[in-house]
């Protein structure tokens, strides 16, 4: 349950610097995702939740 509220909390700093440094990138970058056909868009998120899984099974395993 830690390592889950670890994950999470580094992905609101991350995701929260995004918004409070650049929010301009941030309405640009929805508008490129916008145009991207949403098949792709399905298959880069489940890539992502796929790679998250495994950064966070090698964390495990190395004991962190």
């Amino acid at each position: 349950m830690g390592m889950i509220l670890l994950a999470f909390g580094l992905v609101l700093i991350v995701e929260g610097l995004a918004y409070a440094l650049a929010p301009s990138l941030v309405e640009r970058m929805l508008e490129a995702l916008r145009r991207v056909p949403e098949p792709a868009r399905r298959l880069v998120g489940l890539l992502c939740v796929v790679s998250g899984f495994v950064l966070l099974w090698t964390a495990n395993r190395l004991g962190f």
